[in-house]
């Protein structure tokens, strides 16, 4: 939490693009600040529970394994490339197959914060992701856009295995 008495809009932004979670000029209330630092430790064991949900067994899905603790994934016994962002938002979508999550919920369960300017980031994140483990991207398997909501994981749930075949 950042406390200034810098307020302009380039100020907050500049403030928040190296690194702070939140932004509050002076002069400020007290019962102000212990909300937004309420708020704060709220995301921050939001994010801890997801990464102890990290710890979960592996994921099998019609063809598609989730190795959690390898984080690896496998689609037709082939390895795909994932970077850490696309593994941690696929793991999160498997670990709760036909569950419908919004942009601010992805948001706030995988990269750990929810803020309604960056919710460009999930689509980006989506597109890529869709197209490294859909055969067809425009016509997803796994991974399906719920217009007007969000996106889920569909997927019938198959036994995984810990190791390479």
């Amino acid at each position: 939490l950042m406390l200034t008495a810098k307020s302009t809009e380039l100020d907050r932004v500049l403030g928040l693009e190296m690194g702070a979670d939140d932004y509050l000029t002076k002069p400020f209330s007290v019962m102000e600040m212990t909300a937004r630092v309420k708020a704060l430790i709220r995301r921050f064991d939001a994010v801890q529970g997801y990464q102890k949900q990290q710890q979960s067994p592996n994921l099998a899905f019609d063809g598609l394994k989730v190795l959690t603790d390898q984080r690896m994934v496998i689609i037709d016994g082939q390895e795909v490339e994932l970077t850490a962002k696309e593994f941690d938002l696929l793991h999160f979508f498997a670990s709760h197959p036909d569950k419908v999550f919004n942009r601010a919920q992805l948001l706030d369960q995988v990269w750990g914060y929810g803020h309604e300017g960056y919710e460009h980031t999930v689509n980006s994140h989506m597109n890529r992701l869709r197209t490294k483990i859909e055969s067809n991207s425009h016509e997803p398997k796994f991974i399906k856009t719920v217009w007007g909501i969000g996106y889920k994981f569909v997927g019938h749930q198959t036994a995984a295995t810990t190791h390479i075949s």
